[in-house]
């Protein structure tokens, strides 16, 4: 740490800090620029107990309140943390980070992440939603995996970056149906057989960059319930709530990834 501070100014003189969004120049690395922080949408109070989806403000602060769609279908999770409500800022940094390999956002993103998740108490596996073989070899790296071993080193958990994996290469799932997705997922996860008792019984917090419709988060989970692992959070950066956006006057429409 002390060398890394010692060479920072080194850093800065040969890469001149830069907000990843607009390209202004900034302070010190690592952050954005105020204009482009205020374009970024984080959800906020009354939220559901448990999923953590934005409630008007209606709705009675004290005491815990259940979302609609999780009374009408209790959710398989103990719990979602997004960083971000999934916006045009939050798309930007995601496909820089993931499609454009700027890697370093994944300090940002993952501090944004570890500043919403909830005290969590006793041991914990940090385990990154899986990218399969064959697009990992496309694109380099498991966006997932990186924001994980991030926030495990800064919630003092241990990593276990393998801890599912991607039997067969799916489709992309933009543009498809929440039932279509469910079908492409079938079958697609399961939770890696050397690491299966490892998992058993133990709690786990599941990373990834974006949740959308849930699809894959849920294929997780089925893989991670069938393993026998105990309670499951999840952690990601952006999620995808449209009328949440509306909710908090942000007319940005989400895009696919």
């Amino acid at each position: 740490m002390a060398k890394a501070a010692f060479l920072s100014p080194l850093v800065d003189l040969v890469f001149p800090p830069r907000c990843p969004l607009c390209g202004d120049a900034l302070a010190q690395q690592g952050g954005l620029c105020a204009a482009c922080w205020s374009q970024l949408a984080v959800p906020g109070e009354p939220a559901c107990c448990t999923c953590q989806r934005p409630l008007p403000d209606s709705v009675v602060r004290s005491g815990e309140v259940q979302c609609a769609p999780c009374m009408a279908s209790p959710p398989r999770h103990a719990g979602i943390a997004a960083a971000t409500l999934y916006n045009a800022a939050s798309r930007e940094l995601v496909l820089a980070f993931k499609r454009g390999k700027r890697i370093a956002l994944a300090d940002l993103l993952s501090r944004l992440m570890v500043g919403r998740l909830p005290e969590l108490e006793g041991e914990w596996l940090v385990v990154p939603v899986p990218l399969h073989r064959g697009r990992l070899w496309e694109r380099g790296f498991n966006q997932s995996a990186l924001l994980a071993a991030r926030i495990a080193r800064s919630i003092r958990q241990p990593l276990v970056v393998d801890g599912l994996v991607r039997m067969r290469r799916t489709p992309s799932l933009g543009g498809l149906g929440k039932r279509a997705r469910a079908e492409a997922l079938r079958g697609a996860i399961s939770a890696h057989p050397r690491r299966a008792a490892r998992l058993k019984g133990a709690n786990v917090l599941l990373v990834d960059d974006v949740l959308t419709s849930g699809a894959t988060t849920d294929a997780c989970l089925a893989a991670l319930r069938k393993a026998g692992a105990g309670e499951v959070r999840i952690a990601c950066f952006a999620r995808v709530l449209d009328e949440a956006l509306d909710q908090a006057g942000r007319g940005d429409a989400p895009l696919a990834a």
